[in-house]
């Protein structure tokens, strides 16, 4: 009996949110639930969806939130945006590819790319 204790304690461990925590510049912590990585071109990236209580950290909308690892004097790594453009379109497609399944996206219109950020 106890071995079955065991597996369904298991079974419901593979169903958990993988849940992480990322401080800004500002030093403020914002919650986020990890639903991808990929490693690309030597790269790890990561897609990420904000916790329930960061809705300021949505986009409006729910939208992923695309961030690379990168690795700072010391060794340590952390996630940081994506500036580059192309690069955050090459990477963000393949999460969407990858995801369809799971999330419905909604792809932004060809006038809404011209609204300032």
């Amino acid at each position: 009996m106890d071995d079955e204790k065991k597996i369904d304690a298991e079974e419901e461990m593979d169903f958990l949110a993988d849940l992480i925590t990322l401080t800004d510049e500002d030093g403020k912590e914002h919650s986020f639930e990890l639903v991808d990585t990929i490693d690309h071109k030597g790269t790890m990236y990561a897609a990420l969806i904000a916790g329930a209580e960061n809705p300021d950290m949505l986009d409006g909308d729910g939208n992923l939130v695309v961030m690379k690892a990168v690795a700072d004097e010391s060794g340590e790594e952390f996630l940081e945006l994506i500036e580059d453009d192309d690069e955050f379109e090459e990477v963000s497609e393949i999460f969407m590819e990858r995801l369809a399944d799971l999330y419905d996206f909604e792809e932004l219109d060809e006038e809404n790319d011209d609204e300032p950020e």
